[in-house]
């Protein structure tokens, strides 16, 4: 990450290196509206990499646009400026939309990612069929059961007692649970 802000700033150097030695004969150009420009189509970029949704890419959008009406008195056309602002707003769009897509996620973690998972027995309570051991989401839980537990089978989580799942046979499991 750091060699490409130390190039992509070595190319801003040396682009108003160049701006500056070809001005011969040309009214110059407003440095600020050059810098805007620049720091707008930077903070687009950074857009991409950073986890902002939007934020940094819309001040992009705006920098780059203030700074191309300041330079409206130069020699840059109004129709690339206006074809400029529109493909920065449709990357903003479209990185945006990427962005939201990866929210809705189903919950993983806590109740939520426990309840309605299912899983084998691995082990029964020495005397008591109605509790034993299964393996879920990495780690090993005990279980107690209304009805009595076989090794190897398949059991639903129906609810969450502190340490203590209770299941049942997955084909006693109703739908509406």
């Amino acid at each position: 990450m750091k060699t490409r802000c130390f190039a992509i700033a070595w190319l801003l150097a040396l682009s108003g290196s160049a701006l500056a030695a070809d001005t011969a004969g040309v009214p110059a150009p407003d440095p600020v509206g050059l810098w805007l420009i620049t720091f707008g189509i930077a903070f687009l970029i950074a857009e991409a990499a950073l986890p902002n949704y939007g934020v940094i890419g819309l001040g992009g959008i705006v920098m780059f646009v203030i700074g191309a009406v300041i330079l409206t008195n130069a020699q840059l056309p109004a129709p690339l400026m206006i074809g400029l602002g529109l493909i920065s707003a449709l990357l903003l769009i479209f990185l945006l939309i990427r962005a939201l897509k990866t929210r809705p996620r189903h919950t993983v973690s806590g109740d939520a990612g426990l309840l309605g998972s299912v899983t084998p027995v691995l082990a029964l309570q020495a005397g008591d069929a109605r509790q034993g051991w299964v393996h879920l989401q990495g780690e090993r839980w005990q279980v107690s059961s209304a009805k009595p537990l076989q090794i190897g089978q398949r059991v639903q989580v129906v609810a969450r007692k502190g340490l203590l799942l209770e299941v049942a046979a997955t084909d006693a499991v109703s739908m509406g649970e």
